[in-house]
């Protein structure tokens, strides 16, 4: 892991320069399919009122996911935290293209939102 550090100082939130303020961790391998199985199959089905992830891309192929609370991961115990962070996610893919990247997580089971009115079909209107 790597401990990121302020950059500088910022009276409001009594944040010093050079203080700890987060971590960065790189998954390859073995670890990064077990993650990304976890992510998938284990902790986004557990969000209340989950109806998928957006689809948007960064234009090259990669996607970023912001996880607002890790308590939806089961490892993650919701007693032994006062706060409840974040996590940011980025899945970097060899894909050059967003369609390429997005039919490649799409293949792992990544549960994209449905576009709205995708299907062909008109939206329902109130009568």
């Amino acid at each position: 892991p790597v401990i990121t550090k302020s950059h500088k100082s910022i009276a409001n939130f009594k944040l010093p320069e050079g203080q700890p303020i987060g971590v960065k961790v790189t998954l390859r391998g073995e670890s990064m399919y077990e993650f990304l199985y976890r992510l998938i199959a284990v902790a986004l089905p557990t969000i209340r009122d989950f109806r998928g992830i957006s689809g948007k891309f960064d234009g090259q192929g990669n996607y970023n996911i912001g996880i607002t609370d890790i308590t939806i991961f089961p490892e993650i115990s919701v007693e032994t935290h006062k706060a409840h962070p974040g996590l940011d996610i980025a899945i970097v893919t060899t894909a050059k293209t967003d369609d390429d990247g997005r039919e490649l997580l799409r293949l792992f089971g990544m549960p994209f939102r449905r576009q709205e009115g995708a299907a062909g079909g008109k939206a329902p209107t109130a009568a």
